[in-house]
């Protein structure tokens, strides 16, 4: 049995410095750690890597990409010495061929604070290989559905990956600053409930996939998504899976309520 994930993962490296806007999310993500077996390797999709290609780091010992600012010294002091997983990554760039999409290697680029931040938080000891993926550019909910789809074929001979989708169900910068303002409240609310239908209930599989690909006609859905790169790791971890949930969350962090989800991937 693999798995997939769909997690907000915070502000920058904040849930690493003690941040009290992230106390619930750190107990989330540590909670979900505990949900499933260890993972044997984890592929990790963030919307902090977007390139006009899909592409598929295949480094052996892949750094850390430091990529925010202003943030304490420390923050620019976090190890996780994770692993690659270059075997791994050779079989995803094969297997994910046919999307319609170059599939390209990427031997140099860091792992981003979307991945080491939920990482660090989740499995501690940096001991379970890792994979990033990139999102394609353009954000085609359609693609991004079938890229979960086809990496959950390809790694079907396998047991125990996880596919992680790491991005944020809210993502308007703005709003982050104002706490008590009506109408981010407002939106929030009802964009969070739309995701809690269409994740946390039963229906048809084609449904569901339906219900994503038109994810601008739900309420609140443009205000909460200015851009599309938060969302788009939430259509992969659903185009693994796209059953209901094994965990479903929603949350505070920064101030506003957050969804993650964990699915089973037959």
């Amino acid at each position: 049995m693999n798995y997939s994930a769909f997690i907000s993962h915070g502000g920058g490296p904040l849930p690493l410095l003690g941040h009290e806007g992230h106390k619930e999310m750190v107990e989330t993500l540590e909670k979900f750690a505990t949900l499933i077996p260890k993972p044997s390797a984890i592929i990790v999709i963030s919307a902090h890597w977007d390139t006009p290609e899909i592409k598929v780091n295949t480094q052996a010992k892949p750094q850390l990409l430091y990529d925010y600012y202003g943030f304490p010294e420390q923050a620019y002091n976090i190890n996780y010495p994770v692993p690659g997983a270059p075997q791994l990554a050779k079989e995803l760039l094969s297997g994910l061929m046919g999307l319609g999409v170059p599939v390209v290697e990427e031997a140099e680029r860091g792992l981003d604070h979307g991945v080491f931040v939920p990482l660090a938080i989740m499995y501690p000891e940096a001991d379970v290989p890792c994979v990033q993926i990139s999102l394609q550019r353009d954000y085609s909910p359609q693609l991004h559905l079938q890229l979960g789809k086809q990496i959950a074929k390809t790694i079907a001979h396998l047991d125990n990956v996880l596919i992680l989708g790491s991005g944020f169900s809210f993502h308007n910068m703005a709003a982050f600053r104002l706490a008590d303002n009506k109408e981010a409240i407002k939106n929030n609310r009802e964009f969070e409930a739309w995701l809690k239908q269409v994740l946390n209930t039963s229906m048809p599989k084609e449904e569901r996939a339906q219900h994503l690909i038109n994810w601008e006609s739900a309420p609140g859905a443009r205000y909460c998504h200015p851009s599309e790169e938060h969302l788009m790791p939430l259509h992969v971890a659903l185009g693994a899976a796209q059953l209901e949930p094994t965990a479903f969350e929603q949350i505070p962090v920064l101030g506003k309520i957050a969804s993650f989800g964990l699915w089973s991937v037959a």
